[in-house]
């Protein structure tokens, strides 16, 4: 756990909540059957700049360098033609370079880097993006926020991804990212719940050393959600930061009968709530194709407490649940893992009470084995 001034607080520890900061609209993304992204809006402020207001680490310096080196009319510094509109701008990133300090010690964590705002709760194929657009620029992170929940009085709902498999997922994004892993942050909170939107952009500049945010376009943030994407800009270029911000990405198939709605998620804008709908009906295909990968279900037991098994069944209880699974029903074409990583093809059946996993190929004494705590992971096929 790292303090930083004015009594914030960024957490390795990862927990899940279901809504984002003050309001945020995302959903974006890549991936087979949706629209390309694309920048609409990039600001930069003529160095030197308030980054340079916490030493300047490798890293800072590493980004503010190859900030002068896009100083071209057209990259160096975008104004917003009117309130409201943003210029298109989609090729304004230099490359990727391959090396990526980490901060010096005694800075925080995301120090010198781009951070990508958001929930993050699936990480979606739409995170991804934010991610990879990040990673264009400088080091990616993404940064959320933990608590709301508990602070606000909203009811807990379980994870789409287990807090112990979102580092395998971050990693998995690597190529996409200039083979660098995202590296993930979380705020408490509580910590900026009453910011205003110009005191929340002043946090991220002057306390945590962050030198360009990446968002979607229908974020919102600061106190009671008084900050859009524009004024994001704005403040982003009043205090030195590089603002990014990223044109929603559609699902073909959704977007196509719903284009007239004037809600960008009905229209079918990828979302953490629409993988949540997804698996709440069983569609495994769809929620694939919002993920960019095949949901995995992870269940952990202990001392074997509540399973039972025979040559060919085992069954978990839904107790043992890290994250959320899909309705009950009969899933075909999914698969199991047993030691060594190996993948081994399975039928699963889920009822009100238990996980079943159905094998022919492995005993399913050889996955229970004798361990005091036993880790499940199921991936679902399309």
């Amino acid at each position: 756990m790292i303090m930083l001034a004015g009594g914030s607080r960024i957490s390795y520890h990862l927990r899940e909540c279901d809504h984002c900061f003050f309001g945020l609209g995302l959903g974006l993304g890549l991936g087979l059957g949706f629209y390309s992204t694309s920048i609409i809006q990039l600001s930069f402020a003529s160095p030197p700049n308030p980054c340079s207001s916490t030493p300047i680490t490798p890293a800072t310096h590493h980004l503010l360098r190859r900030s002068k080196s896009t100083s071209s009319p057209s990259c160096h510094r975008i104004q917003s033609k009117s309130p409201g509109e943003f210029p298109t701008l989609s090729s304004c990133f230099s490359q990727q370079e391959e090396d990526h300090e980490l901060p010096s010690k005694g800075l925080s964590p995301v120090s010198g880097g781009i951070v990508a705002l958001g929930k993050f709760d699936a990480l979606h194929i739409g995170h991804r993006e934010l991610a990879i657009q990040a990673a264009k620029v400088g080091p990616p992170f993404l940064l959320s926020f933990v608590g709301m929940a508990e602070i606000l009085g909203w009811e807990l709902r379980a994870p789409i991804v287990a807090k112990c498999d979102r580092k395998r997922i971050l990693s998995s994004w690597a190529p996409y990212c200039g083979n660098i892993a995202p590296a993930e942050f979380q705020m408490e909170f509580s910590s900026v719940r009453h910011l205003t939107p110009r005191q929340f952009i002043e946090k991220l500049s002057k306390e945590l050393g962050v030198c360009g945010v990446v968002v979607g376009e229908n974020y919102r943030f600061g106190y009671r959600a008084a900050g859009d994407a524009l004024k994001l800009v704005r403040l982003c270029e009043e205090y030195g930061m590089g603002a990014y911000v990223i044109e929603s990405v559609m699902d073909k198939n959704h977007y196509a009968r719903n284009m007239n709605s004037s809600d960008s998620k009905e229209r079918g804008q990828v979302s953490s709530t629409r993988v949540r709908r997804a698996l709440a009906v069983g569609d495994m295909r769809y929620v694939s194709e919002l993920l960019g990968r095949k949901h995995r279900l992870i269940l952990m037991a202990k001392d074997q407490e509540g399973l039972t098994h025979n040559r060919s069944r085992l069954s978990i209880p839904k107790s043992c649940l890290l994250n959320l699974a899909p309705k009950e029903g009969l899933y075909e074409k999914c698969s199991i893992f047993i030691a060594d990583e190996k993948l081994v093809p399975c039928k699963v059946v889920i009822d009100t009470t238990s996980i079943h996993v159905e094998m022919d190929e492995v005993d399913s004494s050889n996955i229970v084995g004798n361990q005091d705590f036993h880790f499940f992971r199921i991936e679902f096929g399309d």
